[in-house]
């Protein structure tokens, strides 16, 4: 792998920054050096949010990432900011029901899914933060579906066992859509 740069970008109360934490953490406990930086405007929910995050076989020397291996972009503003920033070679993956151009990127693979629209149809309301993630997962293969369910299920309390299983529902939706 060497060295994989994320950023996951959109409005306040998407998840973002739970988004990252998990994929931060999931890459620790696989045993790899990572680094988490959140960003969010003034304003939090509804305003502008962004992470992140770093996993590498290598100590990272910046926790910045300007230009992302994998931009997962939440809303259209993330999406026209970042775009054009991704590696060539990186991949691309956006909440198609809140993003309706139609995106190609000859030198990236770029990847819509509906995320809000599949929370909602499946119960799972304010989880296309992990439904996204798994589409994220299975295309670019940063990580695996089992690593981070593992990671899950020790960062939800387990009193809140409910939260943990739809988490994990969400990002098996994502992973199979």
């Amino acid at each position: 792998m060497a060295t994989t740069k994320i950023l996951i970008a959109g409005f306040g109360g998407q998840g973002i920054l739970f988004s990252g934490k998990a994929l931060a953490y999931t890459g620790l406990k696989a045993g790899k050096e990572v680094s988490w930086l959140p960003s969010y405007g003034p304003e939090m929910r509804g305003g502008t949010a962004n992470c992140s995050v770093t996993i590498s076989d290598t100590p990272i020397g910046s926790p910045i990432v300007d230009k992302p291996d994998i931009l997962i972009a939440m809303n259209l503003p993330s999406l026209e900011k970042y775009f054009n920033e991704t590696e060539k070679g990186g991949y691309i993956v956006y909440d198609s029901s809140l993003i309706s151009k139609e995106l190609t990127r000859g030198d990236a693979t770029v990847v819509g899914i509906p995320a809000t629209k599949l929370a909602n149809d499946n119960n799972l309301n304010g989880l296309a933060n992990m439904i996204i993630m798994g589409k994220t997962l299975k295309v670019s293969n940063v990580l695996t579906l089992d690593q981070i369910k593992n990671s899950l299920a020790q960062m939800v309390p387990a009193k809140k066992v409910e939260l943990l299983e739809k988490n994990i529902k969400a990002i098996e939706l994502g992973y199979n859509f």
